[in-house]
């Protein structure tokens, strides 16, 4: 089912929807007066992707705002120690589940009902038909559990790469400046405005220097630290036997620490991964942001999709600063972000500097 939802035509479909829940975020950033918290934006903006493109509910604004914080409720209080007593964060994880649900059951009911003015199928459509398709009709329950993982999936991951992103494109002007340069030079960016119908899915994947900027933030800012896998068979390490059935965790941030063909790894530089250099082609699980093996992250192509398409129109539509003196230290926990969010004002200019016009709200939801 996963293989479908991630598939190369899902994608495509994708793509329209989700470069214009990225454009309307950016326009709302931008006609902000005060300084944004990007760690918290970017949060909203893929609960908000999640909701809009893979699940194709049509939310109110409002509903969808009152949902997201019901969700970061659920979310903070997922990993509690499991004592249910009042004022608890497991208890407060649960009503925050319980409400999670009636609102996700809602949106799926409304889903069925109506399946009018559909130009694609989204994740949960895929998901419905492939349980008809082996003769299962999926249940409610199957439904929103499916829901909520989906929406996990793309959530935190996801807004903790965009907030790297940024902040990186913040500290090195020349990387944002080389970006644009390959929008320009793919016909993408003319006169400050990405040119109508130049962002498809190829002529994404072909811009090099992007997919070199996206590889380097993931590789110095991993979001997620590890992951847990199981002995299939005893084996050694460094003089340690490691037994069949034991639980193992490896780690992902070590592992870009000290792989040995990644130099200087400490330095923020995309070209590493240039034609010249290639240094994630060197041995086989030195680079693994997405972890590795027959586990490894199914939703890789989506999120790596959703961060070109930000760095895009970032580079093609925006001017951005930081609102602080200086730049935030880093925490790891539960995933990699700023301890103070990222404070950045942005403006709502494009790379020549011109003033951007502010499409209408109803125009974008007319096309979500």
């Amino acid at each position: 089912v996963f293989s479908k939802i991630f598939s190369h035509e899902a994608l495509e479909s994708y793509l329209p929807k989700i470069q214009v829940v990225i454009k309307d975020t950016l326009r709302a950033w931008s006609s902000n007066p005060e300084s944004i918290n990007v760690y918290h934006e970017t949060q909203k903006l893929t609960f908000r992707m999640a909701i809009r493109v893979l699940l194709g509910f049509r939310i109110p604004d409002e509903e969808l705002n009152r949902l997201f914080e019901v969700y970061q409720q659920f979310v903070e209080n997922v990993f509690s120690l499991p004592v249910d007593l009042p004022f608890s964060g497991y208890r407060r994880g649960i009503r925050a589940r319980e409400t999670l649900q009636k609102g996700l059951e809602k949106a799926i009911q409304e889903k069925l009902q109506n399946t009018q003015g559909k130009d694609y199928a989204d994740a949960l459509d895929i998901l419905i038909e492939s349980g008809k398709e082996h003769g299962k009709e999926l249940t409610m329950q199957e439904l929103k559990d499916g829901t909520l993982e989906l929406i996990f999936a793309a959530y935190a991951t996801t807004a903790s790469a965009s907030t790297s992103l940024i902040m990186q494109l913040l500290k090195h002007p020349r990387v944002l400046e080389k970006l644009r340069e390959e929008l320009r030079s793919k016909g993408i960016l003319h006169n400050g405005c990405i040119c109508e119908g130049s962002l498809r899915l190829d002529n994404i994947n072909s811009l090099h220097y992007l997919d070199c900027v996206i590889k380097e933030v993931l590789r110095l800012f991993t979001p997620i630290s590890g992951g847990y896998r199981t002995v299939l068979q005893t084996f050694e390490l460094d003089g340690f036997q490691i037994p069949k059935g034991w639980s193992v965790m490896y780690s992902i941030r070590d592992t870009h620490d000290t792989a040995p063909v990644f130099k200087d790894v400490d330095v923020f530089d995309p070209d590493r991964f240039g034609q010249g250099r290639s240094e994630d082609k060197d041995g086989r699980f030195h680079y693994l942001p997405f972890g590795g093996g027959v586990r490894t992250c199914l939703g890789k192509h989506l999120a790596k999709l959703f961060l070109k398409a930000l760095a895009i129109e970032l580079a093609s539509t925006s001017r951005f600063e930081l609102a602080t003196r200086t730049f935030p230290k880093i925490t790891l926990v539960p995933v990699v972000h700023p301890v103070d969010g990222l404070k950045v004002k942005f403006f709502g200019l494009d790379s020549n500097q011109n003033e951007i016009l502010t499409g209408t709200d109803a125009m974008l939801g007319a096309t979500v």
